[in-house]
């Protein structure tokens, strides 16, 4: 079935991330004491950016409940692979330098280890992007415009949302 791409919204998955930063949305399990929730929150703020889901088994993206939901929807690792990797409906991006990195991109960064650990969503960038200018939310430690400099970090990737991709409705559809 041919697709749609339309526009991220980014405004919502910022407006989620400000609403939600120091709660816990309960439409969703809280991850905080099985993992971390880092990745399930920023999965819930690029939802509300994007409004589609991908229902793919194994390797969609997608969260109807704490037992039926993808591991993109909470793994670091998953996520990044699903949005760098979509193809199909839903959200998708790419890895890039810092300077494009906008309100509503993510951030992984790898705290000790080689292994990227956490997932923040950028909430703000102030003038030219840098790490002292760009502004994050995030769960776990949960934070809200914090700067991305104040982290403590070996690696770091950043992931512009380009866009969302949703089904076609056939004309008998509409």
């Amino acid at each position: 079935m041919p697709f749609e791409v339309r526009p991220y919204d980014r405004t919502a998955a910022v407006e989620y991330a400000r609403l939600w930063a120091y709660g816990r949305n309960p439409a969703y399990f809280n991850f905080q004491n099985v993992g971390g929730d880092c990745t399930n929150f920023a999965s819930q703020c690029v939802y509300a950016g994007s409004g589609v889901m991908n229902y793919t088994p194994v390797y969609g993206w997608y969260y109807i409940s704490v037992n039926d939901r993808t591991a993109s929807w909470t793994g670091v690792p998953y996520f990044y692979n699903f949005i760098t990797g979509n193809a199909g409906a839903g959200p998708f991006g790419r890895e890039t330098g810092i300077e494009e990195m906008q309100p509503g991109d993510v951030v992984q960064l790898a705290i000790s280890g080689p292994q990227y650990q956490h997932t923040p969503v950028v909430v703000e960038v102030r003038g030219r992007p840098s790490l002292d200018n760009i502004f994050v939310a995030a769960h776990t430690n949960d934070a809200y415009r914090r700067p991305l400099s104040s982290y403590r970090f070996q690696k770091i990737r950043f992931v512009h949302i380009e866009g969302v991709r949703s089904q076609r409705l056939r004309p008998e559809q509409e």
